[in-house]
C-alpha cells in the first residue's frame, strides 16, 4: 500500500490540479467511482488507478475492468488518495487518464462556445448538449481547460461520449459548416426573433459567448439568424448552460413534435 505523500506517483499526480501539468503530462484527473465507471464504458485509455481497501472491497467489478485499460493500479491509503484529489471528499478512487485528440462533425445540430470561462457551465453544457441530441460541441481555445476536474463531474460522464473539438479559429470552423448548409444561429440580447420564433428543424449550429461579453462582433457577423432569450424587466440575463439548454431543447421539441 502506498502511504507516503513524498512518493514520486503522489507528486505526479498533484501537479495535474494545475492546467499546465495537464498539458506537459498529457494526463487529467478521473475522481470518483461514477467518472472511473463512465471512462471503463467507453474504453477510454488509463494511466494509473489509485484506490483505498474500502473502495476495492466495494467496488471490485469495476476494479477489474479498469485494470484492462490502465497501465498501473495502486492501492493507496485514505491520506494520500485525500491528498491526489481536487475533490473535499473524494469517494475512495482517483485515476489519471490519457488525453487524446476529440474530433467533431456536425451536421443536424450543434454548438459553438466562445471564451466560455466556468467549468461549472462547460460541464452542464455537455451534459445537456447530450441529453438534447446535439451532435457535439466545437470550444474556442480560449475557453476554460476542457480536461478541468470540475469541468468532467460538471458533465456526468457525458465528456467521454459527446464529441468536442477545440478550435483555433473559430471564424474559420463556423464559415465551415454554413458552406456545408447548416444554418448558424448567434444568441444576442437584443435580437429581433426569439429563439422559439425560428425554424430549428433544419441543420443548426448554435454559437453562444462569454459569460460577461457575450460574442464577439466576428462572430455574431457569420450567423444567419440572431435570436434572443426574452426576460422580465429588471433581469440582466441568464446562465449560459440554462441558454444553451433552452435552445436545443426548443430546437428537440421542433424536430419530435408533428406538423
Amino acid at each position: 500500500m502506498l502511504t507516503s505523500l513524498a512518493n514520486p506517483l503522489v507528486k505526479q499526480i498533484r501537479k495535474l490540479h494545475r492546467s499546465k501539468s495537464r498539458v506537459e503530462q498529457q494526463l487529467f484527473l478521473l475522481e470518483g467511482t461514477h467518472l472511473l465507471a463512465e471512462a471503463c464504458a467507453t474504453q477510454w485509455p488509463l494511466s494509473t488507478v489509485c484506490y483505498t481497501l474500502a473502495w476495492q472491497q466495494k467496488y471490485p467489478s469495476l476494479l477489474q475492468q479498469a485494470s484492462f485499460l490502465a497501465q498501473r493500479l495502486e492501492l493507496v491509503s485514505p491520506n494520500v488518495l485525500q491528498a491526489i484529489a481536487t475533490t473535499v471528499h473524494p469517494d475512495g478512487v482517483v485515476a489519471t487518464a490519457c488525453s487524446r485528440q476529440r474530433l467533431v462533425n456536425l451536421s443536424s445540430l450543434g454548438l459553438v462556445l466562445e471564451t466560455v470561462q466556468d467549468p461549472g457551465n462547460l460541464g452542464t453544457i455537455i451534459r445537456t448538449t447530450a441529453a438534447a441530441g446535439g451532435e457535439g460541441i466545437v470550444l474556442s481555445d480560449d475557453s476554460v481547460d476542457l480536461e478541468h476536474p470540475k469541468v468532467l463531474r460538471a458533465s456526468a460522464g457525458q465528456w467521454f461520449r459527446l464529441p468536442i473539438a477545440l478550435s483555433l479559429d473559430l471564424e474559420t470552423e463556423i464559415q465551415r459548416y454554413k458552406d456545408q448548409g447548416m444554418q448558424i444561429v448567434a444568441t444576442q440580447p437584443a435580437a429581433p426573433l426569439t429563439y422559439w420564433d425560428l425554424d430549428l428543424r433544419s441543420p443548426t449550429l448554435i454559437l453562444l459567448g462569454n459569460e460577461g461579453a457575450g460574442l464577439s462582433s466576428r462572430l455574431i457577423r457569420l450567423a444567419d439568424q440572431q435570436v434572443t432569450i426574452p426576460l422580465r424587466q429588471g433581469v440582466e440575463s441568464l446562465n449560459v448552460a440554462i441558454s444553451a439548454a433552452l435552445i436545443l431543447y426548443e430546437a428537440q421539441r421542433q424536430r419530435t413534435t408533428k406538423a
